[in-house]
């Protein structure tokens, strides 16, 4: 299965980071497309987004200044089959994007991708201002997953991200 492009460009506010495509987004060639994942709903729900988009619209996301890759490219069913020499190439490689692209933000959906990529073995909800951030000018945000077999409460889900939308109108133009 092919791995989906990431959608990346310089000047973004911010990259969305997830651990890696599910199956469905390798079949469609989209970000989150899963129709578990409730990745759309919550850029919705949270102001991130003016309407609520599709995974067949991602990459028109980049023109409100929102990218998106995976530590791991390779689309699976679950992290359990990505290896431990996978994740040592993809924190590389997300550090060099992150160096070449420079966006405001490096969102990690997901704390287990920032402690993948940050080798760190505890991350708080929110932005990282308690560590220095691996690509220097690049804020760290760690957020939910979006998956649906996530347990916690939408509303709370909802609430992270929406810091996430305060600080980009705070720091938009």
């Amino acid at each position: 299965m092919d791995e989906i492009p990431d959608h990346l460009d310089h000047g973004l506010q911010i990259v969305f980071i997830g651990f890696n495509p599910s199956i469905r987004s390798g079949e469609v060639g989209r970000h989150y497309a899963n129709p578990r994942n409730n990745f759309w709903r919550i850029l919705h729900q949270s102001g991130l987004t003016p309407r609520l988009y599709d995974a067949s619209e991602d990459g028109d996301l980049l023109k409100l200044g929102y990218g998106f890759t995976n530590i791991v490219a390779r689309p699976t069913r679950g992290i359990d089959d990505i290896t431990r020499e996978e994740y040592q190439e993809g924190r590389e490689l997300l550090r060099s994007k992150l160096e070449k692209y420079r966006p405001q933000v490096a969102c990690f959906v997901g704390k287990g991708v920032y402690t993948e990529f940050s080798r760190r073995t505890k991350a708080n909800w929110g932005f990282q201002g308690d560590v220095p951030p691996k690509v220097d000018g690049v804020r760290e945000f760690v957020a939910p997953s979006s998956s649906g077999l996530v347990r916690m409460p939408m509303e709370e889900i909802v609430g992270i991200y929406r810091r996430l939308a305060e600080f980009t109108q705070e720091n938009d133009g």
